[in-house]
């Protein structure tokens, strides 16, 4: 069994990704594209694997300046913006969230520019995506 290498953690991140989606409310095709960013992307699946064991980020993969703790606090603005309450109420589903980060993160590292100016300039009331 010479060069055989069995790495767990990523059986126990792909169930947990799919265990938190299905909290989540998303979709199995949402997830698989999730998953299949998180393996292309070695630094953002040591940061998936940190939020499963901590509950939070490591934040030491940062694109454009932004951490996923930035992303994560823009996704709950946005989220307060559309429901127009200023506040997170017991419907606001912090791991649909968290999953949303992760994504959002993927999105900025492959096109910086469009998601710089989404997340820096904001998207207005009329413009929510």
């Amino acid at each position: 069994m010479n060069g055989i290498v069995y790495d767990a953690r990523r059986i126990r991140a792909y169930e947990a990704l799919f265990a938190l989606g299905e909290y989540a409310g998303k979709d199995g095709e949402w997830l698989d594209g999730l998953w299949e960013g998180l393996v292309a992307d070695a630094d953002q699946m040591k940061e998936f694997m940190y939020y499963l064991d901590h509950h939070t980020f490591c934040d030491e993969d940062v694109c454009n300046g932004y951490s996923l703790s930035d992303l994560y606090v823009w996704q709950m603005d946005r989220y307060n913006l559309i429901r127009d309450i200023g506040k997170n109420t017991v419907c606001c589903n912090k791991e649909a969230m968290v999953l949303n980060t992760f994504q959002t993160m993927l999105n900025l590292k492959k096109d910086p520019a469009t998601w710089v100016r989404r997340i820096s300039a904001g998207e207005g009331m009329d413009q929510l995506q």
